[in-house]
């Protein structure tokens, strides 16, 4: 296959929702540009990802392992696009960053609490990093004509489970930049929309307390009987990345098969 002139950035590439979504875009042919942040065995998994995809799909694959909310490394990674791609732009920017904390703000332990720290590192990492590099792609003329922007969200942006706080206000943070996003980027024919996929067994949601539970009762609950997949929300991201659906444009898009529609207290 040959590899298209446009190519993809994705933000927390090496699982889950970010790493189906690079294996959606690797069959349209496109190259992949991600950034993880893995150690040790799982920085080889990812290897072994990434030279699954080239192998498999003719394209170029390049990953930078660390932290995607660091200014140095977003540097170091938009240098090099821009060195690599200097022929080409971006077709779709993804930020799939899953990595904050999941403690309470209020216990009768103080060490139980959520600090200072932890807020603002959630906050900087699962939203603030969407605005920067965003601003930064912008600055060096790296979107195409029509191009996208996809941020991941949860139902956690408007509901409180156990031990979110902080993830919870940053996905509600996330969905308000999508959407001064789009309406910023609109005149520069670039799009912007939240993802919010229903409850997902990735390796980041198996993080968050109780989450067994809160996998089975929304598989009950769920008009189709079954979880949301990564693939499944892949699917619906390379359907929105169709340039002809430009015209969508600072949308939160729920793929959930009808998950949150519900009330789960009937």
């Amino acid at each position: 296959m040959s590899k298209k002139k446009e190519y993809v950035l994705i933000l927390g590439v090496s699982s889950g929702f970010g790493k189906a979504i690079a294996e959606g875009y690797a069959k349209q042919g496109y190259n992949i540009y991600g950034v993880h942040l893995d150690l040790g065995k799982a920085a080889a998994v990812v290897n072994d990802f990434r030279d699954n995809l080239v192998k498999k799909y003719g394209i170029n694959v390049t990953l930078f392992n660390g932290n995607a909310a660091a200014d140095d490394k977003r540097a170091e990674v938009l240098k090099y696009i821009t060195k690599e791609e200097s022929k080409h732009r971006m077709h779709s920017l993804v930020h799939s960053m899953a990595f904050g904390a999941l403690k309470l703000f209020i216990s009768e332990n103080p060490e139980e609490m959520t600090s200072k720290k932890q807020i603002e590192m959630t906050m900087d990492v699962m939203a603030n990093s969407l605005v920067y590099w965003t601003q930064d792609c912008f600055k060096n003329a790296m979107f195409a004509e029509n191009s996208k922007i996809f941020a991941m969200t949860s139902i956690g942006s408007t509901r409180s489970t156990f031990a979110y706080g902080a993830v919870s206000a940053a996905k509600a943070a996330l969905e308000a930049y999508i959407r001064q996003l789009a309406v910023e980027l609109g005149p520069h024919k670039v799009s912007a929309n939240a993802i919010l996929a229903g409850v997902t067994d990735t390796p980041a949601a198996r993080k968050i307390p109780r989450f067994e539970s809160m996998l089975q009762r929304t598989r009950d609950y769920n008009p189709y009987r079954h979880n949301t997949t990564p693939e499944l929300v892949a699917e619906a991201v390379m359907m929105l990345s169709n340039p002809d659906y430009y015209f969508i444009n600072g949308q939160t898009i729920a793929v959930d098969g009808g998950e949150n529609i519900l009330n789960f207290a009937e």
